[in-house]
């Protein structure tokens, strides 16, 4: 029996094969029987669309007239149902004499390659393809997929007259595992469909996404037969897997029996990456079921394009048209469409679908909105409009052909009324121009055309409809391979409207700053990432160890790049720098104003009585030592760290001889009472500037004798275990630096014993008792100064040397003039000689 058949007569006769259904009702058969008729069902509306763009491209190209003149192209279209069997029985009958074939019988003769077809277009699935294309080749009749993207159809050695306008999944697989990587997804599950077209994509991905340094999560096999129980386990592995990126590489059919049972199960928070098989499936986009499971998913689609004329070609469809009883299948598809039966006459038989109310055929297609009349997202039917195209100028270019340049042996040309097959493949292979709008399109060698692919991604609108936005594309044309894969990031909304890369790893991807470390018995991408310590970076994801910084660097906090040590010094800047500047400098004019009272009150007995002289030499040493700790503060240099110590150890030698001085003038004054004593000597002025002079003399010699022989130096210390450099100064000579702080420390002292001595002579002006107070304060303070300076770190050390110097100094300052200045100004009343001289009121 024939197959249903539609037809259209013309010069030259194009066949094509369309599954128009998507199954076929199988009987069950045994070798006495004769096979029942053939029953498709499922009527699949995007399909009749494609078959209707055939129709509209081949009544183009006649109405338009340019490229086969005086030639008209007929079809003669058949569904293969989506089967291999049903499709390689299409492609006998329409290769078969004008007598026709006994098809079941499968007899083949020598007129098989001369038929009146002598090119098909179809089919569209891989599976079908394979059957058809084995067959064809035998007799290298032409045949143009419009939807058949498998690999393995590129082996010209197997299907020598196998062509298509549709891109071969090689370069599919390939815009899939740039995609992975730039997502950096290394842990991803792979679905496939039992057929051709799922097995070969998925096998062909899986293994190039291991080679990438990605691990296949779980690889699984959609049942042919769509058994719930076998599903229901690819749904259980999908959830105890922890892959939260899966590819499902499978045909429309298989990925909605997919998602079902993922919806049953409960599955959710999968991103999921679809081929081009149902990228862009309304089948799965339409029905809200699927919505809250598949929104974010992500694919690569054929490049869409416009028809122009294509919408209202599709709109005239009416069973009522004096020609609609030459279409076997425009009473099912009508009747799909309006969901009634058509009581017409359908190739002279009554036609009537039961439990279905009647229409008349007068309905608008107009009034309907489904995938067949959405010429929005034109792809696949592109593909069919390309491919009656490429052999419009196929044929154009064999009946062009000039005589003795033609392409066939002693440079024929094919005879244009008798065209041949094979002589028409050859022409096929060399087309460029494929469409009236001049889309450059060839094929190569494989007979597949250049690989372009928009990059999908399935968008919740307000209404709560999928709507596909294009967010990048895939060109394989393109210069370099980084410019393969260009993707607009900012328009992706992930699974659950999220904008954040969903994370499907096995672990964590290891960031710059960490490395890996192996995970024993699991798979090499799971490991665990280790943080590099303190001195080492890593500056790449998943290094396998960190690296060391040199002695003068250190790791940022992130652990990605070398950056020099930081600095540290007391500086004026910081917090404790200002601090200690503003108090020396505090201490440097509160000198200056007991100075100001000091002159203003030169003549008063408070001042003439403690030795004038000696009192301003004191305070001059007072504001040196307050300055001086000013050379402490700031970045080390040479000359001020010769400085520094050297500055500090003779002011503070000098303000210890003054006070020495002075107190050697109290002990004499009330020690030597007999008149004529020649201890009495050592009060006289000049005596104690000899005094002074000598002791300070011999911190200078000191201090001389260290700039010359090993002064102090600015030093760099860089630990490896810190991150910073310590800049200081270096003593140069430790004996010298330890002289200088002794022999202020035995000045201090003897100055403390004398003073002790005479803190108990009784008169009102005895400034021993104060003396004894500011050097109990002064040893005190550089007592407790050695431990500390020995145990601070860095420039701590040097805080607690300016910090030891002026606590030091202001116990000088307030002990020995602020109670004389308190009777200046506050107590004039008690700075009188008669005050002065009258009985102390009090014992220390």
């Amino acid at each position: 029996m024939s197959l249903p058949v539609l037809e259209k007569t013309g010069d030259i006769m194009l066949g094509g094969l369309f599954s128009l259904h998507d199954t076929v009702v199988e009987h069950s058969l045994s070798f006495t029987s004769s096979p029942p008729p053939t029953e498709c069902t499922r009527f699949n509306f995007r399909t009749f669309r494609w078959m209707q763009t055939m129709i509209f491209a081949i009544e183009e190209v006649n109405r338009d007239g340019k490229l086969l003149p005086n030639i008209t192209l007929g079809y003669k279209i058949y569904d293969s149902c989506s089967t291999p069997y049903q499709a390689l029985k299409a492609a006998m009958e329409l290769t078969g004499s004008e007598k026709g074939l006994a098809v079941e019988g499968v007899t083949l003769n020598k007129g098989t390659c001369h038929g009146t077809v002598p090119v098909v277009i179809g089919d569209g699935g891989s599976s079908q393809s394979l059957v058809v294309a084995h067959f064809l080749g035998v007799f290298h009749v032409p045949q143009v997929s419009y939807f058949s993207s498998c690999a393995c159809l590129s082996d010209k050695k197997k299907f020598p007259a196998f062509l298509r306008t549709m891109s071969s999944d090689l370069f599919q697989v390939n815009a899939l595992v740039q995609l992975v990587k730039h997502f950096g997804w290394t842990w991803v599950g792979v679905i496939a469909g039992d057929d051709a077209y799922g097995r070969g994509g998925a096998n062909i991905f899986a293994d190039e996404v291991t080679k990438l340094g990605a691990c296949v999560a779980l690889h699984e096999i959609i049942p042919k037969n769509r058994a719930q129980a076998g599903i229901s386990a690819i749904i259980s592995n999908i959830q105890s897997s922890g892959a939260k990126v899966i590819l499902v590489f499978a045909v429309e059919q298989d990925a909605a029996a997919l998602f079902d049972e993922a919806l049953r199960g409960g599955l959710s928070g999968i991103q999921w990456l679809a081929s081009e098989a149902w990228s862009t499936a309304a089948v799965l986009s339409t029905p809200r079921k699927y919505h809250h499971i598949l929104q974010g998913t992500m694919g690569f689609a054929i490049q869409r394009a416009q028809i122009p004329g294509l919408r209202d070609f599709l709109l005239r469809l009416n069973p009522r048209s004096p020609d609609a009883h030459e279409n076997p299948f425009l009473v099912p598809f009508w009747e799909e469409v309006f969901q009634c039966s058509l009581h017409v006459q359908a190739n002279g038989h009554q036609h009537e679908t039961k439990g279905r109310p009647f229409c008349s055929g007068t309905e608008e297609l107009r009034n309907i909105t489904n995938i067949y009349s959405d010429v929005s997202q034109l792809r696949i039917s592109y593909n069919v409009y390309k491919a009656v195209y490429a052999v419009a100028h196929a044929l154009k270019a064999m009946r062009s052909c000039a005589k003795g340049e033609g392409p066939f042996p002693r440079h024929t040309c094919p005879d244009a009324g008798n065209i041949q097959p094979w002589q028409l493949l050859h022409y096929i292979k060399q087309v460029q121009y494929l469409t009236l709008s001049a889309d450059e399109t060839k094929f190569d060698e494989n007979g597949d055309p250049a690989a372009i692919y928009d990059l999908v991604n399935w968008q919740m609108t307000p209404s709560g409809e999928i709507e596909f936005v294009t967010i990048g594309k895939f060109d394989e044309t393109a210069t370099t391979v980084n410019q393969n894969l260009q993707i607009q990031e900012q328009k992706i909304l992930w699974n659950g409207n999220q904008t954040k890369v969903p994370l499907s790893v096995c672990s964590t991807i290891c960031p710059p700053g960490t490395r890996k470390a192996i995970r024993p018995n699991f798979p090499i991408c799971c490991h665990d990432c280790v943080a590099c310590t303190a001195g080492e970076i890593s500056n790449q994801t998943d290094a396998i160890e960190c690296v060391q910084c040199l002695p003068e660097y250190w790791s940022n906090a992130e652990r990605i790049t070398c950056i020099p040590k930081q600095i540290e010094f007391l500086s004026f800047s910081d917090a404790m720098g200002i601090a200690l500047m503003a108090i020396s400098i505090i201490g440097s004019l509160s000198t200056f104003f007991v100075v100001f009272v000091f002159f203003c009150h030169r003549n008063t007995p408070i001042v003439k009585a403690n030795n004038s002289e000696l009192s301003f030499l004191l305070l001059f040493s007072l504001t040196l030592c307050f300055l001086c700790s000013l050379t402490f503060i700031g970045q080390p240099s040479k000359w001020s760290c010769m400085l520094r110590h050297t500055a500090f150890g003779i002011s503070s030698v000098l303000s210890i001889s003054c006070i020495l001085g002075k107190t050697m003038v109290v002990l004499i004054a009330f020690k030597a009472t007999l008149p004529g004593n020649k201890i009495t000597k050592w009060s006289e002025p000049a005596q104690q500037r000899k005094i002074i002079a000598f002791c300070t003399l011999a911190q200078v010699i000191i201090c001389t004798v260290w700039l010359v022989v090993a002064p102090p130096t600015p030093q760099q210390l860089m630990p490896r275990e810190s991150a910073i450099i310590i800049l200081l100064c270096d003593e140069g000579s430790k004996m010298a630096f330890a002289l200088v702080l002794g022999y202020i420390g035995f000045l201090a002292c003897l100055c403390l014993i004398l003073a002790f001595l005479g803190r108990k002579l009784p008169d009102n002006f005895n400034e021993a008792r104060l003396i004894t107070f500011s050097m109990v304060i002064f040893c005190a303070v550089w007592v407790a100064f050695i431990p500390a300076y020995i145990s601070s770190p860095g420039k701590y050390a040097t805080v607690t040397e300016v910090f030891a110097m002026l606590a030091s100094s202001y116990g000088l300052l307030g002990c020995i003039f602020a109670p004389k200045c308190y009777i200046i100004l506050v107590k004039p009343e008690k700075n009188t000689r008669k005050h002065l001289m009258s009985k102390p009121s009090g014992k220390f």
